[in-house]
């Protein structure tokens, strides 16, 4: 919950910050590239050391206090880049945009690590549900505060290059919640030690510690077959994502407020910004209850098909936002994202989960987090220059694109082998020979599967 306040705040307001300090609508996607390249060197790092980690605060739990911390740093310099006299703010701002994204993905992998960790594979979807509850309430009371801080302030006009007192303040107060987060899930939860969790998966190998860090490589060579197809849906879902994040304040206020380009010390233009938070907080709080809802869904049609139904539902409300002209309405369209936004937290956690080894856990949600962090690459060096070059600047099309890869990734999670879903055929029952050993009763059940 406090990691994605923090989340919020950064995702609703930092393309409208950066704008502030100076930065051109098709230049935003490539400020939020270093962030996701990053996260691609440093995730599946974190993962491997963390599946080989343990001290007095556990395995998981040092990675993604680290991570909290330097992002609770970033949050309190973000908005206050401009206070650097010796820099330009835009390079300042960038620069801690790209270590608070990068700090949000360190604390937050090894954290679903966790929830892997602590449960067994009946019962991930629901606790991946869970997670996307809090992720959710979280999120929406970070994407609103700005808002509501506004509404409590006076209006104000700001100087350029300045950015508004009331975002100043919801950045601190982030940084306040996700270290009082964080410090309340360090004190009281448990992880299971290396002696007990070999208990509950006897069958597995060791770790083969004396190749290191190279078998990372391995590792990644070696991804189960639902890895790689779940790529696929990750790629289109986390590109539609990241266009909506950069480009979702440039849109509106171009295409529903109607503000000229370069107009960013207007009243209108606060107001913009302060809208598409509150939108953000929407489909947050949307995913929220989803979530609760998820594994329920699951049961009665299978997690490929919920997680189906949500990218569809998130991208009609992507594509809906091109025929809005009421800022008002945009709440529905923020209902079909929510619900999709919901699913993308959980889902295909969940149906990864059941196709790793258990002692790899983290370095696998490590591996995979490079299929989040490759769509937003490609997105940051080209999305820009699409905008520029092929939209004429307008970034609403930016979004449409987004609704569009939202409704590929429903169609191609239909082909994920997710085998909770394998359903076996009746056979003639046979009294089986018996069994001597264990290894004999594990090939004999492997052979028969």
């Amino acid at each position: 919950m406090g990691i994605q306040f923090g989340f919020a705040l950064q995702n609703s307001n930092a393309s409208h910050i950066l704008q502030t300090y100076g930065a051109d609508v098709e230049h935003l996607s490539l400020y939020w590239l270093a962030a996701p390249i990053t996260g691609m060197i440093v995730q599946p790092i974190i993962g491997h050391y963390s599946d080989r980690t343990w001290n007095r605060l556990g395995r998981r739990k040092p990675y993604f206090l680290t991570g909290g911390i330097l992002a609770c740093i970033a949050l309190l310099f973000m908005p206050n880049a401009s206070l650097v006299l010796f820099l330009s703010p835009i390079m300042v701002g960038a620069g801690v945009l790209m270590i608070m994204d990068a700090s949000f993905n360190v604390a937050m992998e090894p954290f679903r690590a966790l929830v892997a960790d602590n449960l067994p594979d009946s019962q991930r979807s629901l606790g991946f549900s869970v997670q996307t509850c809090f992720i959710g309430v979280g999120a929406v009371a970070g994407s609103i505060l700005p808002w509501v801080l506004a509404h409590v302030l006076a209006p104000e006009k700001v100087l350029p290059g300045h950015v508004q007192h009331n975002i100043i303040y919801s950045f601190y107060v982030g940084a306040i919640v996700m270290i009082g987060c964080l410090a309340w899930t360090i004190f009281t939860t448990k992880e299971y030690s290396p002696a007990q969790y070999a208990t509950f998966h006897p069958d597995e190998p060791e770790h083969e510690e004396e190749k290191g860090i190279l078998t990372i490589f391995t590792d990644f060579k070696n991804m189960p077959a639902t890895m790689r197809q779940l790529g696929l849906v990750q790629f289109f879902s986390w590109f539609a994502l990241f266009s909506m994040w950069v480009f979702a304040a440039p849109a509106v206020a171009q295409h529903i407020y109607h503000i000229p380009a370069g107009d960013t010390t207007s009243v209108k233009f606060q107001d913009a910004g302060n809208w598409v938070g509150i939108c953000f907080g929407v489909y947050n709080g949307i995913s929220a209850v989803f979530a609760l809802l998820l594994p329920t869904i699951a049961r009665l049609t299978s997690r490929k098909i919920t997680h189906a139904i949500s990218l569809i539902a998130g991208g009609v409300g992507l594509l809906s936002i091109f025929f809005i002209q009421n800022p008002n309405m945009l709440i529905l369209s923020m209902i079909g994202i929510g619900l999709a936004w919901g699913s993308i937290l959980g889902m295909p956690y969940a149906i990864l989960s059941g196709s790793i080894p258990a002692k790899k856990m983290g370095v696998y949600m490590g591996i995979f987090n490079f299929f989040i962090t490759f769509p937003q690459i490609i997105n940051g060096f080209f999305g820009g220059w699409i905008v520029k070059s092929i939209f004429g600047g307008q970034a609403i099309y930016a979004i449409v694109l987004a609704g569009i890869f939202m409704l590929c990734g429903a169609v191609s999670v239909l082909y994920v082998q997710d085998n909770k879903d394998i359903k076996f055929l009746p056979v003639e029952t046979v009294e089986p020979e018996p069994v001597e050993t264990f290894e004999a009763a594990k090939n004999i059940e492997q052979h028969t599967i």
